[in-house]
């Protein structure tokens, strides 16, 4: 499909989404009877359709007793597809473009979280099984066009929006800012697709040569010498979009953990060693490992990814964990090697709230379990109550607002089911009469939001109710 054409068919497929609250009212009915309208476009506008979605849409429905929260559900989780999806074949590939929502680029990040509730389903549905293949070829396309950027444009000979940053962006891509979660993300979408289908087709020359230098990219930024090719300025009056010392960073000391000058938010770091980030890139590193050994591909080169993450899991040991004065050892989220620490959390993916999510063995951590009651306790600076309802905020929106996506999260890694109710019943309160998720909302007045239009959030609200239409059933049977 043309650019011009996915992005105007797009625009009309989410007017509704688009609406403000007041306009949103319209559309559906708040009347005794509870009548709720599909806030989703038209079968004949939607970017991409999948059966199997579908009747995965109409089976937990019927589950959930909460009308309004069956409603948010059928409005969410196929929001990536219904809206973002730019798919054909290119020289005989599938070839798979996944925009954001309201922002006309791809990033690493966001594609694979996107797509992330749909993979149980790859194995029953060939189109979607097409998709992701698609998402991995054209992620494949961007990190070897550059492996620093963490957001790309299809058209990779298209001028950044952000053409004044130092040094200039590429064509194709929209910005460059380093983020190890960005190559993580590639990783994680190429070994869950190849443990579901067993199909290792897509670990072709071009997805070897891209790994290689994802691998090669982490080694560079462990910066053993104290150097980094990498910079980043931004012409800008908002003190987190670029990194301090002309876009370098500030100093830090060897602690054989990979440096990264931004935050899964598109924040800078405050200090270079971002701990959930660096625990993602183990994580990674360990898969990455698991695929070429299994597949063969070069025994060497997966003994060098293990090597890497144990490194990486030895200094997560001896520098990130910090002891609080009242939580006792917790993980830092950001560290610089020298003793100086930040103890805080982001509600953007990985987290520190999150690695139960990314790898579920955190959940029998102690030092988790530890830095999950530091997380939403008043310690957490960013842990924000209001008029509302109370969770997480990031610094990317200011000291006021809560993060939906940090709800979610809490949800997901919780084994309480009064805390799991506890998140279902503030989403479902708090989505500003939309029946869509955002980035954000002011802790005193929900209808005060950031972005209508925000796949990721949509999509992982229908994989916290999936998960927990499979393990606790009796949740989604409670009217809220």
């Amino acid at each position: 499909m043309k650019r011009r054409k996915f992005i105007k068919t797009n625009l009309l497929a989410t007017g509704a989404i688009a609406m403000s609250p007041a306009m949103g009212l319209s559309a559906f009915s708040h009347s005794n009877d509870k009548k709720y309208i599909s806030r989703r476009p038209p079968k004949s506008q939607r970017t991409f359709v999948s059966e199997e979605v579908e009747k995965q849409i109409n089976k937990i429905k019927l589950s959930i007793k909460d009308k309004e929260l069956a409603w948010m559900f059928e409005n969410c989780y196929p929001n990536t597809l219904d809206t973002t999806v730019d798919y054909e074949a290119i020289n005989n590939k599938p070839d798979t473009f996944i925009i954001t929502g309201d922002i006309d680029a791809m990033w690493l990040r966001d594609s694979t979280a996107q797509v992330w509730p749909y993979m149980p389903l790859i194995t029953k549905d060939k189109k979607l099984n097409n998709l992701i293949q698609g998402l991995i070829n054209r992620q494949v396309k961007c990190i070897l066009t550059d492996p620093y950027a963490n957001a790309f444009y299809k058209d990779l000979s298209k001028v950044s929006h952000w053409s004044d940053d130092i040094p200039r962006p590429v064509p194709g891509v929209h910005e460059r800012k380093w983020e190890i979660d960005s190559l993580c993300y590639s990783i994680r979408l190429s070994y869950d697709y190849y443990k579901r289908t067993n199909n290792a087709s897509v670990f072709d020359k071009d997805w070897d040569k891209a790994m290689r230098i994802v691998v090669q990219t982490f080694r560079t930024e462990q910066r053993k010498n104290g150097i980094s090719p990498y910079q980043f300025i931004r012409k800008t009056d908002n003190m987190i979009d670029s990194p301090v010392f002309d876009g370098t960073g500030r100093p830090t000391n060897y602690t054989g953990l990979i440096h990264s000058m931004f935050r899964p938010s598109d924040d800078a770091t405050l200090f270079p060693l971002l701990i959930p980030s660096n625990i993602f890139a183990a994580i990674s590193l360990k898969k990455l490992h698991e695929i070429y050994k299994e597949t063969q591909i070069d025994e060497q080169f997966a003994n060098e990814c293990l090597t890497f993450a144990k490194e990486i899991d030895d200094a997560i040991q001896k520098h990130a964990i910090q002891e609080h004065l009242d939580f006792g050892e917790i993980y830092a989220y950001e560290i610089d090697g020298f003793g100086n620490k930040v103890y805080m959390d982001d509600a953007n993916v990985p987290s520190l709230m999150s690695l139960a999510y990314l790898n579920p063995d955190y959940k029998n951590d102690p030092i988790y379990k530890n830095t999950r009651q530091f997380l939403i306790s008043n310690s957490n600076p960013y842990y924000i109550k209001g008029k509302v309802t109370e969770g997480q905020g990031s610094p990317h929106t200011g000291k006021s607002n809560i993060w939906p996506m940090g709800i979610i999260l809490r949800a997901l890694t919780s084994v309480d089911k009064n805390e799991i109710k506890f998140c279902v019943k503030t989403l479902k309160e708090t989505h500003a009469n939309t029946g869509f998720m955002h980035e954000s909302f002011n802790k005193d007045n929900a209808n005060d939001y950031t972005r209508s239009w925000f796949a990721w959030a949509n999509t992982l609200f229908g994989e916290l109710i999936i998960k927990i239409h499979s393990e606790y059933p009796e949740i989604l049977r409670t009217e809220y």
